[in-house]
């Protein structure tokens, strides 16, 4: 069980009774507050980046247009919705390790900002496409270093990875993409860690970043305009974990940054700071009503009409390894907490969003909230098994509330 917010329950409540259950609901002041404290923490240093995948929804893109440097798509219709929502090509990066010739043509035609490219297969492909239309593409090579520090949810190096071209290869790599002549390489990028709540642990990715981004620039004489730093920056989702200070990263990792743009051969790099959930994450909340509840063996169930269907990530089948409930709590607050399991409608087994999780007592037609929601919801779910009703989307400013759902 989670404290609660008055206010914030309020408008949760309001929202429900406007647009029915299971609902997402986002919070833009909680994104602008976010944005704010990014910025005073990073912006000496840093521009900002979204990357589309965790949270597509087109307000929220187009929110979003105003507010922060760059997006960053991972497939050809990210790229599409991206130019629908507002922005403009020049403002994006293309990443995603399965380009297909198709997406590759759509977006240099359409005047992509810059390519990520994820091998040399990729490269050549998009070579040969920027060649046959007489454009020159801007890239940015991604590299997966040999190694990330303990303490991210998840990474992508150090081991056989899809995503970008392993540090071991980059030298031959590099030497081959600058070759191309309808590429251009602006410089390089990085992610390969998510979902840390350590400070430390993530100064001393980005140093092993600065470290790879010199290495490599100094070897092949670049002087990038671009360095992307996949920030792995986590939120906090379930009961005791602690949010993140990242004041604390920035005071870590201030001085090293410094050096970097010092260097002659970075004076002029624009570095950027690429993040997902922990731009949006902590603005949503899932809203899910109680339909029936149940006694079984000793076990109280409260049956709810959203559960994985709706919301993957909050039942433990989105790349959790230990399934642990997300912070929750009774709308409208209560006494007497008791365990209680939370299952959804499906007819399976695994449709669960908590066993023993401490609410107030449960019973039909009340609702309950998951926070931390923002981030892989509706796109991330299997909302098509079953079919039941998907999810509204619930767009929350600080004159009205709309219904966003695409």
């Amino acid at each position: 069980m989670s404290p609660q917010n008055p206010e914030r329950d309020k408008q949760l409540s309001v929202a429900v009774q406007r647009f029915g259950t299971p609902s997402y609901v986002y919070f833009s002041d909680l994104i602008d507050n976010r944005i704010a404290s990014l910025n005073t923490n990073f912006g000496r240093w840093f521009a900002l980046s979204y990357a589309m995948k965790c949270n597509p929804n087109p307000k929220l893109l187009n929110w979003l247009s105003s507010r922060i440097d760059y997006i960053d798509v991972s497939s050809g219709g990210e790229f599409h919705a991206a130019v629908k929502s507002g922005w403009d090509a020049s403002r994006i990066s293309f990443t995603g390790p399965a380009k297909t010739a198709q997406e590759l043509e759509g977006a240099i035609t359409a005047e992509l900002g810059e390519l990520v490219i994820e091998s040399l297969r990729e490269a050549r492909l998009a070579n040969s496409i920027a060649q046959s239309h007489g454009k020159v593409q801007n890239v940015l090579v991604r590299i997966s270093p040999d190694r990330v520090p303990r303490g991210f949810g998840d990474h992508m190096a150090g081991r056989p990875s899809p995503f970008g071209i392993d540090i071991e290869e980059a030298d031959a790599a590099l030497h081959e993409i600058i070759a191309l002549p309808n590429l251009a390489l602006k410089g390089l990028h990085i992610y390969s860690g998510t979902q840390s709540l350590k400070p430390a642990a993530i100064a001393e990715n980005w140093r092993i970043f600065i470290a790879t981004f010199r290495d490599l620039c100094e070897t092949h004489d670049l002087k990038p305009e671009k360095l992307i730093f996949g920030a792995g920056l986590g939120i906090p989702y379930h009961p005791g974990d602690l949010p993140l200070d990242i004041s604390e990263i920035a005071s870590d990792i201030g001085g090293d940054l410094d050096n970097l743009q010092s260097d002659p051969r970075f004076s002029n790099t624009k570095l950027v700071l690429e993040l997902g959930r922990y731009l949006v994450g902590e603005a949503g909340f899932f809203v899910t009503r109680v339909v029936s509840i149940k006694e079984s063996r000793g076990a109280r169930i409260a049956i709810c009409d959203g559960g994985m269907n709706a919301h993957l990530a909050a039942s433990g089948h989105f790349g959790m390894v230990l399934r642990r409930a997300y912070n929750m709590h009774r709308l409208g607050g209560g006494t007497d907490a008791e365990k209680v399991d939370i299952a959804g409608p499906l007819c399976t087994s695994i449709d669960r969003l908590g066993g023993n999780v401490m609410l107030p007592k449960l019973v039909e037609a009340d609702l309950i909230v998951i926070h931390a929601s923002g981030a892989y919801g509706p796109t991330a779910s299997p909302t098509r098994f079953i079919s039941h009703p998907d999810p509204r989307e619930v767009w929350v400013d600080t004159t009205d509330m709309e219904d966003v759902t695409p």
